[in-house]
């Protein structure tokens, strides 16, 4: 408790940590707000709850780590693995998830919950269970003094990441089957009657949001490490984002995203690194809890 309340105190006597810890909150929460727009799209348009969203992002740092081992550039590995992923998904959405679109909820858990643990165990047979990353040659930026420091290859992932998910909305906006996309999530039943293909929006729409798991993997490998079995980590963190911002709301899963980033590493300042990711449980028990209360309020406000 000592210690506790000491790492407290060492956020007021000394601000520049809070800054320190604000930018790598930044700088991680960006990547989760990209994995989890992926789950956004297939949650809010199939109405899936994709329980392998984060074994797709390991799936996508493994590639890029064995193509970086290879000798291709790491940040050509980036596109690759969103092209790579992308075939993937598309394989795994006729294989599995076209089958349990229609089904209820309990079916799709355990559907993609199965295919969360088929995935971190080929990886585990294929790779072995050790952490894996890509070391990349670049300098780091001192600021305040040299209090704190903003390595660059962490900067060069936040700039892909957003990149990405400019282009993403980019095309969402403006291309036909970005109109397709929203129109079925909005009714999927109208979207039929008005010709729209459903069928191939589903499958563009799960191989999409593979591919952006696949390239935001290939980010994370560049700037932390990746290991076989933490694809569940990031399958809370996008389901706490996803419930915090709502479907459909952008905006607000860039902002969830950003914010749980922080209050991980505040976590982790105050209680210990190795409660970092109990954090993001915690986010989420109380994200369902506040979702809960809203609905039973509605519910008596109707009544």
């Amino acid at each position: 408790m000592e210690q506790i309340l000491g790492n407290i105190s060492l956020l007021f006597e000394f601000p520049v940590v809070n800054i320190k810890i604000i930018l790598d909150g930044i700088m991680i929460g960006a990547l989760f707000a990209l994995a989890a727009y992926g789950l956004a799209l297939v949650w809010g348009v199939m109405n899936v709850k994709n329980l392998a969203q984060g074994d797709f992002v390991i799936a996508g740092g493994y590639l890029a780590w064995w193509l970086a081992n290879q000798g291709m550039p790491a940040l050509l590995g980036v596109p690759v693995a969103f092209i790579i992923m992308w075939g993937i998904g598309w394989v795994v959405y006729k294989l599995v998830i076209s089958r349990v679109i229609e089904r209820d909820l309990f079916t799709s858990l355990l559907a993609t919950f199965g295919l969360a643990i088929m995935i971190a165990q080929i990886l585990n047979l294929l790779f072995g269970s050790d952490t894996q990353s890509i070391q990349l040659q670049y300098d780091t930026l001192y600021f305040l003094g040299g209090f704190v420091d903003i390595p660059i290859a962490k900067l060069i992932g936040v700039l892909l990441a957003a990149v990405l998910a400019a282009g993403v909305i980019i095309f969402m906006k403006t291309s036909r089957m970005g109109q397709a996309i929203r129109a079925t999530a909005q009714d999927a039943r109208a979207a039929r009657v008005l010709g729209i293909n459903t069928e191939k929006v589903y499958a563009f729409t799960f191989s999409l949001n593979s591919a952006i798991c696949g390239a935001a993997g290939a980010i994370i490998v560049m700037v932390w490490v990746i290991q076989p079995f933490y694809g569940i980590t990031y399958s809370i963190r996008a389901f706490v984002i996803v419930t915090a911002a709502g479907l459909g709301n952008l905006p607000g899963v860039i902002a969830a995203g950003l914010g749980i980033g922080t209050a991980e590493l505040y976590g982790a300042h105050i209680f210990g690194i190795g409660y970092q990711q109990a954090v993001a449980v915690v986010l989420l028990l109380m994200v369902l809890l506040y979702r809960l209360i809203q609905q039973r309020r509605v519910r008596q406000s109707l009544q």
